[in-house]
């Protein structure tokens, strides 16, 4: 209760700023911003958020949440102003929405298993939004890897789905196949359907496997990055830039990057 009561006051104190930069003798630049400007900083602080996340680097993760917090206290202080909604609106939104939404926790309807727990979440969800189809309402500006993975989600709830993850794997090798075939064809269109079909079924191998492929691929950009800076400094350790050295030549140091680079 003493954190909560300590958060609280933070929380205010956040909003106080918010309305101060907004407010008649704030800062032009807070004052200029609009929902469109904002959405592109929340969304960069939410990746930064993510990546914080991923190197296990608590306190970069714990500036990194503020400066969401802070971005979502701005949202609603531009919608404030537009007579729409307040902070308090969207607190009391979530608050009621998670009580009503843990009826075995909060309520006395008996839920024993997280699979249980997940058909209420989704049953409620549907009969709140008043959607008619399963993927009525689905975010439409969220990377496509992770659209993937979660539209795979929603149809494995009701058992469209295979049973184990290496039968979406034989999948994946059906469709590089696949892929194979029209690159020989050089059916560019068809190419660009077999690289869909592949990186679908990539996705749906990740989520059997519970592993979420938008951070999977964040975590191989990251490593391929790392290792190709070795290969950089190595080469210019060696009197020559990028373009100055032939392939095998960089292949020797990449493979060299991967006994050093993990």
């Amino acid at each position: 209760m003493e954190d909560a009561e300590k958060a609280g006051k933070k929380f205010k104190q956040l909003i106080q700023i918010l309305d101060s930069l907004r407010g008649k003798h704030g800062c032009p630049w807070d004052k200029e911003q609009d929902e469109r400007s904002i959405t592109n900083y929340f969304l960069e602080e939410v990746y930064e958020a993510v990546e914080a996340l991923m190197s296990g680097n608590a306190q970069s993760l714990a500036e990194e949440l503020g400066d969401v917090l802070m971005e979502v206290v701005f949202l609603a202080r531009i919608f404030k102003e537009k007579e729409k909604f307040t902070i308090s609106d969207v607190l009391e939104g979530i608050n009621q929405k998670m009580i009503r939404r843990h009826p075995h926790v909060f309520g006395q309807k008996r839920i024993i298993s997280s699979v249980k727990v997940l058909e209420e979440w989704n049953r409620q969800k549907r009969d709140e939004k008043k959607r008619e189809f399963l993927f009525d309402g689905m975010g439409k500006h969220c990377p496509a890897l992770f659209a993937a993975f979660q539209i795979g989600l929603r149809v494995s709830a009701y058992g469209f789905d295979w049973k184990q993850p290496l039968d979406a794997l034989q999948k994946v090798k059906e469709e590089v196949s696949e892929l194979e075939n029209v690159i020989e064809e050089k059916n560019g269109e068809g190419i660009i359907q077999e690289i869909g079909d592949i990186l679908f079924s990539v996705a749906n191998v990740s989520r059997l496997l519970w592993v979420n492929p938008e951070i999977a691929l964040r975590r191989a950009n990251e490593k391929f990055l790392k290792r190709f800076k070795y290969v950089e400094k190595k080469l210019k350790k060696e009197g020559k830039e990028l373009g100055q050295a032939t392939l095998e030549e960089m292949d020797e140091i990449w493979e060299e990057s991967k006994e050093k680079i993990k």
